[in-house]
């Protein structure tokens, strides 16, 4: 899906439609694994209990941030709210680690002093249900982040997509320590949990950063961009072309070579005619054109006032 290539309004929908669902998700999860955690006790099943915890923290922060990032620029935002997006990544990233580290402090105490894990069967039907609900959520997100390319709900889609690996592994570690007498196996697999989670929180600090550090858009996007501008039988080159995203919306700017002979109001035209395709290409583009004459190097010195006189 290429970058802002769907109706704005749309694009609004699905966001707002994807954080109201992570919400719904995060709040059944907690209750599920709650009750099945102190049912028995298990290092694992608080591993997802803890992770589910940091989404619903996360899914409140997507749903604030995505809702702030889609208010339209104001006098204050002339570029719009988009970076709101990344920064709740960033969030979403210190709240991973910080629970990550909690769960590895924990796995180190059960490592050390092992506990058996009770009703077993039980804790398996929750982590089973998890697993459903968990997936069922991906898949709409994952829908979403296709058509938008949301950062914050790729964050989200991305921690509950960890859950279901996680739950999985909770069901392997509750069945294997029952089965083979060996408790230690729980809280191992806790541990794993947590250095899974911190891998995962690293992961969305760096693609938050791509965004807040204003990186180009990728090179097969620009060269689209490059390709609809000379598209145009008027237009001779396109040069200094310069890209950037923030949330929902795509920054271009890009100069435009066109016949030096040419007057101002036609190559005015030129330009409108350029921007109506790009914007039909990227609608949630804020875009810039600037015309030069074809085969201007540098911008023309003039002379002072007083040096010519």
């Amino acid at each position: 899906m290429t970058v802002g290539a769907i109706d704005p309004a749309r694009t609004a929908r699905l966001r707002t439609m994807a954080t109201y669902a992570a919400l719904a998700a995060a709040v059944v999860l907690i209750a599920a694994k709650t009750a099945a955690w102190l049912g028995s006790g298990s290092v694992a099943v608080l591993s997802s209990l803890v992770d589910s915890l940091v989404d619903a923290v996360a899914s409140a922060a997507n749903f604030l941030a995505v809702r702030h990032a889609m208010t339209p620029a104001d006098r204050e935002h002339r570029f719009g709210h988009g970076k709101a997006e990344p920064l709740a990544a960033l969030a979403q990233s210190a709240f991973l680690i910080g629970s990550a580290l909690l769960l590895l402090f924990e796995a180190a105490q059960h490592l050390i002093w092992p506990v058996p894990v009770d009703n077993q069967w039980a804790a398996v039907g929750v982590m089973a249900f998890s697993i459903a609900v968990g997936a069922g959520l991906v898949a709409c997100q994952r829908h979403v982040v296709r058509h938008t390319g949301s950062l914050a709900i790729g964050a989200d889609e991305l921690h509950y997509r960890g859950d279901i690996v996680l739950n999985v592994g909770v069901i392997a570690a509750i069945v294997l320590s029952g089965a083979l007498g060996l408790p230690i196996l729980d809280p191992l697999f806790g541990a794993a949990a947590g250095v899974w989670i911190i891998y995962g929180a690293v992961r969305i600090i760096r693609l938050s950063l791509t965004q807040l550090m204003d990186r180009e858009l990728p090179d097969e996007e620009r060269g689209r961009i490059r390709a609809i501008a000379r598209s145009h039988p008027e237009v001779i080159a396109v040069h200094d072309m310069r890209t950037r995203i923030a949330g929902p919306t795509a920054f271009i700017q890009l100069h435009l070579e066109m016949d030096g002979a040419m007057t101002l109001l036609q190559a005015h035209a030129i330009t409108d005619e350029v921007e109506a395709e790009l914007r039909r290409a990227y609608p949630n583009a804020e875009i810039i054109i600037h015309e030069d004459p074809a085969g201007l190097e540098q911008p023309p010195v003039f002379p002072s006032r007083s040096s010519a006189g």
